[in-house]
């Protein structure tokens, strides 16, 4: 029987590829990708060669009938997400479910994610952590469910984009200005930048800000400064 594996890649910093990462997309037959240009990138840093596959959010639908027909013939394939860890606010869930269900053995090759990331040098101040990821883009929902996980008096891990990342500051600091929050933006790669204390104080950070850009995760504690 075929395997399928789950590949984590880096979230930035290329030097975070795992030796077993390399070796398992050396030796599978062919790489489903999220995106094809990002995915020849990362395998020519590591002179792989191999035939690509995408399969991304829109299509994972179709892409994942594609991957099933190689299993079948016995070949094996790997799944990459753009950055980080596949199935983890990215795409490949529907595509485990399917090859799971038709007897393929599913192997995950662990790595990156920037939930872990964050998490690791959060202080280890939440005995429990919920992961969110992506909030609905909607003004009114984004921040009803921003309350709503305060509420648990967990923590939580949200990604957000440099368009809304003061917009969901804001929203955050407005239902508790003294909860703690730390932000990470750029994780691992030059720029990074790793900022905390209360919603209030994060909020005014970056709103003071000209321009924002990167890649932001941002843990909001169950606990107040």
């Amino acid at each position: 029987m075929a395997e399928f594996y789950i590949v984590a890649t880096p979230i930035g910093n290329l030097g975070d590829m795992t030796f077993r990462a390399v070796e398992t997309l050396k030796s599978v037959d062919v790489v489903a990708c999220e995106d094809t240009r990002r995915t020849l990138q990362l395998l020519n840093h590591f002179g792989i060669r191999k035939p690509l596959l995408s399969c991304r959010a829109h299509n994972e639908q179709s892409a994942s009938e594609k991957i099933l027909a190689l299993l079948d013939k016995g070949q094996n394939v790997a799944y990459v997400s753009d950055a980080g860890t596949p199935s983890v606010s990215d795409p490949g869930g529907l595509t485990v479910r399917k090859a799971r269900a038709a007897g393929h053995r599913v192997t995950p090759i662990p790595g990156a994610s920037a939930f872990a990331t964050l998490v690791s040098v959060s202080g280890g101040m939440d005995k429990t952590v919920i992961f969110e990821g992506f909030l609905s883009p909607k003004s009114g929902r984004r921040k009803s469910r921003v309350a709503e996980l305060m509420k648990t008096e967990c923590g939580f891990v949200l990604y957000e984009s440099p368009f809304r990342i003061v917009k969901l500051l804001a929203d955050i600091a407005e239902i508790d200005s003294k909860r703690i929050v730390i932000v990470g933006r750029e994780m691992t790669k030059l720029h990074e930048e790793i900022i905390s204390g209360s919603a209030d104080d994060v909020y005014g950070i970056f709103s003071g800000r000209e321009k924002i850009a990167g890649e932001f995760s941002v843990y909001i504690s169950g606990k107040n400064c």
